[in-house]
């Protein structure tokens, strides 16, 4: 089973409307979808590796314009749609105390965030709801989604095939490995902030 969806992804990575997917991949997961855009990037750069650069700024393109909804909808929509968000991963009791030490290190969370695979929509909704600076949002989310895309492409870039053949022969350790950081990172969520 994994190896049909494998290559069914990797023919989709090389479509011809795989990079407007991508664009709208990144910019759902960075406002509400709890797919990371990884899932289109990998797979497009293991296809088309002269394309990387290209890829890591759509990417960060569509990653931070889904990071301006998300902060609309923290600041504007919270008591309606931010809330539900919230709840809907489970941490809408840590929120409060959150929330009140944002600001202060408003910039380097967002900056964090963007680099890790902690759920990033959280910290764009929260950024709204806390009315952050939304310049600093912004120089925040630029750089650290532009220097994690750069990482994922550039690694699979200059270490292509290599990757490509441990990835197609351990596809399962692979599968489970991503699982466990994504699921890691809803729960890191959860429980430490």
């Amino acid at each position: 089973m994994l190896r049909r969806l494998y290559d069914w992804v990797m023919g989709l990575a090389g479509h011809r409307h795989a990079q407007w997917v991508l664009a709208l991949v990144a910019f759902v997961e960075s406002s509400f979808f709890p797919i990371p855009p990884d899932t289109m990037l990998i797979p497009m750069t293991l296809a088309e590796r002269p394309k990387a650069w290209r890829y890591v700024i759509i990417a960060t393109i569509g990653s931070v314009l889904g990071g301006m909804l998300g902060y609309g909808i923290g600041y504007f929509l919270f008591d309606t749609v931010g809330a539900a968000i919230i709840n809907f991963y489970g941490i809408a009791d840590k929120f409060e105390s959150f929330k009140q030490s944002y600001n202060e290190y408003g910039i380097a969370i967002v900056f964090f965030a963007g680099l890790t695979p902690l759920p990033y929509k959280v910290f764009t909704i929260a950024s709204g709801v806390t009315a952050l600076s939304f310049p600093i949002f912004m120089i925040g989310s630029i750089v650290s989604r532009f220097l994690r895309f750069l990482l994922v492409c550039g690694l699979i870039y200059w270490f292509g095939e290599p990757i490509k053949a441990f990835i197609e022969k351990y596809l399962g350790l692979v599968t489970l490995a991503a699982g466990i950081l994504l699921v890691g990172g809803f729960l890191a969520v959860k429980y430490l902030f």
